[in-house]
């Protein structure tokens, strides 16, 4: 871990991690440990809330959709805990509507899933009138479309009529995207 890494993070290195995806959960705590923050996960908004109302963090990761809510309800609790928190809200469903609410309610930037921990220890430590820079390689438009598709079809529990249905596309076409390999 670099020094200027350390000296970005402050001396409150406290970072929460609410997500439902435990495996991904893990891997990002191990990641962000490993970049000298103190972690706590959560894997739901009511864990998260706890958390945050106990201890407010002075940054959080936060999953937009988890199994017992809306992500937005942990922002909003660290933010009235406290207020100079920073907050990344992560998703995998990346909609405008979406990154306004969560910008609205306190959070200091927005990421689409899949994020790496290099990606979320950019914007968590991004000051607030500079950018993040943008992702080394960032995966392409057709590995995006993919990984949506993808997505959708597990959360229609491998319904591929369902899925078909809900991406508003031809059944046999959504047949031969899932017959195919990922893209690069």
């Amino acid at each position: 871990m670099s020094e200027q890494t350390l000296k970005d993070i402050g001396p409150d290195a406290s970072l929460l991690i609410v997500d439902d995806d435990e495996p991904f959960l893990r891997r990002l705590a191990r990641a962000m440990e490993k970049r000298g923050f103190a972690v706590e996960t959560a894997e739901s908004v009511a864990a998260g809330v706890a958390i945050a109302t106990a201890r407010p963090p002075a940054y959080a990761v936060v999953d937009l959709r988890l199994e017992d809510g809306n992500g937005l309800d942990v922002v909003e609790r660290i933010r009235e805990r406290r207020a100079d928190s920073k907050v990344v809200v992560l998703t995998g469903y990346g909609a405008i509507a979406t990154a306004v609410a969560a910008v609205k309610i306190g959070a200091t930037d927005y990421l689409s899933k899949p994020a790496d921990a290099n990606d979320v220890t950019a914007a968590l430590l991004a000051s607030d009138d500079e950018l993040p820079p943008p992702p080394e390689n960032p995966m392409s438009a057709d590995r995006v479309r993919w990984e949506h598709i993808q997505r959708v079809y597990e959360l229609c529990d491998r319904n591929v009529s369902e899925t078909a249905r809900r991406l508003n596309m031809h059944r046999r076409t959504l047949q031969r995207i899932l017959a195919k390999r990922s893209p690069k």
